[in-house]
């Protein structure tokens, strides 16, 4: 299983089963393995990310939660909340997905229902950071 080095700093401890020719990927949020996809593989950095570096329990994460967007059911891929509101939205994309204009607007579509302070679109590698102030998203550096 060759997996491609993220653009974390720190290194985080994975649990990894197989079974056959398929890989999983333990999720200490859902408390199960799942499939081990490109997305995934983002995904648990930066849920890893939020639970060993920045400290936050795991009743403050949410993966996969549905959301109606123009009567569509759509899933998040990570929400961090405090004190159950949410705060930030993070959006994962494969590695190897560009992250452009288009992507960053179905994040901030997203967003509009969820309401986050922060919005993070990430392919794992790039990472774009925007914060919603006085109507409109604020870009910087973390």
């Amino acid at each position: 299983m060759e997996l491609p080095k993220l653009n974390f700093q720190e290194t985080f401890d994975f649990k990894f089963k197989q079974d056959k020719d398929k890989f999983f990927i333990y999720d200490p949020i859902r408390k199960t393995y799942l499939l081990l996809t490109p997305e995934e593989w983002v995904r648990q950095h930066w849920i890893h990310y939020y639970l060993t570096v920045k400290s936050y329990a795991a009743s403050a994460l949410i993966t996969e939660k549905k959301i109606i967007l123009n009567g569509l059911t759509k899933r998040i891929d990570l929400m961090v909340t405090e004190k159950t509101q949410p705060k930030i939205l993070v959006e994962c994309k494969a590695p190897q997905v560009k992250l452009t204009e288009k992507t960053f607007e179905q994040t901030a579509r997203y967003n509009s229902i969820i309401g986050a302070e922060e919005i993070i679109l990430t392919n794992g590698l790039h990472h774009i950071h925007a914060r919603y102030e006085d109507g409109q998203y604020r870009f910087y550096k973390q």
